[in-house]
């Protein structure tokens, strides 16, 4: 499978008049039975849910409202409209920018397209809220049917996108049957996956008949898609190389880094999305290096924000001089202060921006699947992340292709990757170098999303 090569809509058909719905079917028996199973499943998990509230932890997302489905219906609009879903801040992040290209190529058209996001996490919704407006972001609905029915009539989107592999049996079928298009953008699907869907292959089978199309980003993807019964596969790239920021010139990081205090001369090694352990590793590399390197910095900055006070207390016992990021922003930079902690959210694309070295979290442990490493890579950071990173097969495979990165197996391996980069600066330099140009080769599978989208649109209306 190669590129896809899509048009854009005229004007005429963008702006034309909406065909009424479908005719709703009959309830069955069969959605009622899953309804009685996510009910149970729900129950079992009320313990769960209070104690995340009641400890402190990162709370369930609007557990009532996604329930119920009783959200607030987004503002009135005569255009078309299309659901952006995505599970969390990386999925939320890809659609901002998705959105974002779907609203230029049908402006270039002569139209106009209204865009609303859900998500299922309390920061993917707070990312959506600083993307979207508060009035077009909403909790994504549990898959019960009354709940997916009701945010369908609250939003009457004209078409649904969902990000990555976000598949729910409801969502899908009570969508597909008021004769509303659904495109999975970006759509990634591993090996472990795959095995895991086969095991319940007809149920799969029926998920993805609902799709009106899958736009894959590799062929590896795309043709497990297709294996498990998905009707129309395209294979576009990944979007991700889209996502990603990469001018270190940017006011934001130019005001991050007098935020932070660094000099021109500082040598900034970031630890980001880290989970435990990652944190105390990369603050043991960091111990290692600070006599050799005065001018080595540490940042911080933990996948979950609600972690501060766990590294607070790692950092406390270590000994080194630190500082919150909240602090310097009320107080201004300890200059002693060679270690900051990032306790809020949303800053990461901007800070890796500031940054020298770079290790990308939720890579050592096996649990997680690895966080976002282009970002850094976009800004020819050097970067490095550990042997697990399944969330981002395809594109570890491609930076390592182009010897554009480099994965510690373990906290020692993490110590030799920035003592190298600090006794070696030009192979970093060219290690970074190498990694923005192999993000930027990349770039352009948004493009071609937003005009599937806008192609679905324009015939989804059509049949209706």
């Amino acid at each position: 499978m190669g590129h896809c090569d899509l048009t854009v809509p005229t004007c005429g058909v963008l702006l034309g008049s909406w065909a009424g719905r479908r005719p709703a079917v009959r309830h069955t028996f069969k959605p009622m039975l899953l309804d009685l199973v996510y009910l149970l499943a729900v129950l079992a998990a009320l313990p769960w849910v209070a104690w995340r509230k009641l400890s402190g932890g990162r709370p369930v997302a609007a557990p009532w409202t996604r329930f119920t489905g009783a959200i607030a219906p987004p503002p009135a609009s005569q255009s078309p409209r299309v659901w952006l879903h995505g599970v969390s801040v990386g999925e939320v992040q890809l659609l901002a920018g998705l959105a974002a290209e779907i609203r230029r190529q049908a402006e270039a058209a002569g139209g106009c397209i209204d865009c609303v996001v859900s998500s299922s996490t309390t920061t993917g919704l707070e990312v959506a809220r600083k993307r979207f407006g508060d009035e077009r972001t909403f909790p994504c609905p549990l898959d019960f049917t009354w709940a997916v029915d009701r945010v369908l009539d609250r939003t009457r989107p004209d078409l649904l996108v969902l990000g990555e592999l976000e598949l729910w049996p409801h969502l899908l079928a009570r969508t597909a049957r008021r004769g509303i298009p659904i495109v999975v953008a970006n759509a990634r699907m591993s090996p472990r996956s795959a095995a895991g869907y086969a095991r319940i292959a007809p149920l799969v089978r029926r998920m993805l008949a609902h799709t009106t199309a899958v736009v894959a980003r590799s062929p590896e993807d795309g043709a497990r898609f297709t294996a498990l019964g998905a009707p129309h596969v395209k294979v576009a790239g990944s979007m991700k190389f889209d996502g990603v920021r990469g001018d270190r010139a940017a006011p934001e990081i130019a005001r991050l880094r007098t935020l932070a205090g660094f000099s021109d001369e500082a040598v900034v090694f970031l630890a980001g999305s880290t989970q435990a352990p990652e944190e105390s590793l990369a603050l043991e590399a960091f111990r290692a290096a600070e006599q050799a390197c005065p001018q080595l910095r540490l940042v911080i900055v933990p996948r979950h924000v609600e972690r501060t006070a766990e590294i607070a207390a790692l950092l406390d016992r270590s000994g080194v001089r630190w500082q919150r990021r909240s602090e310097r922003e009320r107080t201004g930079f300890d200059a002693a202060a060679r270690v900051l902690l990032v306790d809020t959210t949303g800053e990461l694309g901007w800070w890796w921006g500031t940054a020298t070295i770079a290790f990308v979290g939720g890579s050592l442990d096996g649990k997680r699947g690895g966080q976002n490493m282009l970002e850094p890579a976009a800004y020819g950071v050097a970067v490095c992340f550990g042997p697990h990173t399944r969330n981002f097969a395809r594109e570890v495979e491609t930076l390592l292709a182009a010897d554009a990165a480099r994965v510690v197996a373990d906290g020692a391996a993490l110590r030799r990757f920035v003592d190298r980069c600090l006794a070696e600066p030009g192979w970093a330099a060219a290690l970074g170098a190498r990694a923005a140009a192999t993000v930027e080769a990349h770039r352009g599978a948004t493009a071609l999303t937003a005009r599937e989208i806008i192609e679905r649109l324009t015939l989804g209306r059509m049949t209706r």
